[in-house]
């Protein structure tokens, strides 16, 4: 009997800390590639930061990106870079919110968000780029339309 009365114990403390887990990276990562699906169009929720984080993919690698307005082109880590293998093209002086540095230049094949695909993109390559594989910003986005409301973005490809 006390057995019986361990296992159960121990189950119901398993099945408490599980749902624990998937309730809180959910909402650190509320917009995974899953929850995000194949629409053209993106609804992405805030995370806890306020800010809207998401899985995309970057030439066919799975990334998390922070969506950024105010970033002119899609930055890039210099690890994600090494990882899938992108070359950059020249150095440039780039003015980040963290002051000046240095960044690459570069294109890459593709952007996917969701069911959203863009072919073609400029990127910088940010050596120390940190809190995300990359910023999503406006060489991508500016070919989107973009609505914010109660603090929901949707982001659907322009015609």
């Amino acid at each position: 009997m006390p057995k019986l009365r361990t296992l159960t114990s121990v189950a119901v403390w398993l099945f408490f800390f599980g749902a624990l887990y998937f309730y809180i990276s959910g909402k650190f990562n509320p917009n995974t590639a899953e929850k995000l699906g194949s629409s053209n169009q993106v609804v992405l929720a805030r995370d806890l930061s306020g800010h809207y984080h998401a899985e995309a993919f970057i030439d066919g690698t799975k990334v998390i990106v922070l969506v950024d307005t105010g970033a002119t082109d899609v930055a890039i880590s210099q690890a994600l870079a090494d990882k899938i293998g992108i070359k950059s093209h020249s150095a440039i002086q780039t003015q980040t919110a963290n002051g000046n540095s240095v960044g690459f230049m570069t294109r890459l094949k593709s952007i996917k968000i969701g069911g959203i695909e863009v072919s073609d993109v400029a990127a910088t390559i940010v050596p120390k780029l940190s809190g995300a594989d990359a910023l999503l910003g406006m060489s991508f986005l500016n070919r989107m339309d973009i609505n914010l409301h109660n603090g929901v973005m949707t982001i659907k490809q322009a015609e």
